[in-house]
């Protein structure tokens, strides 16, 4: 986020200075239409510092997007909020993955649910969740002031089909890297 103010702010000044239109150079290296040669490449470097700082900045939003693909969501059983051993593999990955190449970010876990049950059950539920999840990966290793949690309940369904198998892919944790 700093860096994409940075790059506005050195965007906005570079528009708004800008070149009078009837440059006064007084300079043994100045050309035929007036302007000085330093000044023209100075204006050349700004302009790549600015192109490069703003690929910088798409390559760090697909860098989060990437690294959170990579961080694989829990699920959980129905009416339960403990992590079975399939899923106990699943956060030690993502737990290595948040200490090694995402120990920049913050983590957000995120707590969702079936829709059964009433909205306080599911969100009390959901929050649950996220909490195992934390506790699962401050035992791997990860700082807890890294983490926080936020429960969505029933809200957020990634499947809105009548199946088991929709419920079942709702009941989960979902993680969010944060700058």
């Amino acid at each position: 986020m700093k860096k994409l103010v940075i790059a506005s702010v050195s965007v906005a000044l570079l528009v708004f200075s800008g070149c009078s239109k009837d440059p006064k150079v007084i300079d043994s290296a100045t050309n035929s239409s007036g302007s000085s040669k330093n000044q023209v490449e100075e204006v050349k470097v700004v302009e790549t510092e600015i192109i490069e700082s703003d690929n910088a900045l798409v390559g760090s939003e697909n860098t989060i997007s990437s690294m959170e693909k990579s961080l694989s969501s829990v699920y959980f059983a129905f009416d339960k909020f403990n992590i079975d051993s399939t899923m106990e593999t699943k956060v030690s990955k993502s737990a290595k993955i948040v200490n090694g190449i995402a120990s920049a970010y913050n983590v957000k876990l995120e707590g969702n649910c079936d829709e059964w049950g009433s909205d306080e059950y599911n969100f009390a539920l959901g929050l649950k969740r996220a909490n195992a999840v934390k506790k699962s990966l401050i035992s791997e290793g990860v700082d807890a002031n890294r983490i926080s949690m936020v429960s969505f309940g029933e809200s957020n369904p990634t499947c809105t089909d009548k199946t088991r198998d929709c419920w079942s892919a709702n009941r989960r944790v979902d993680y969010k890297l944060l700058p």
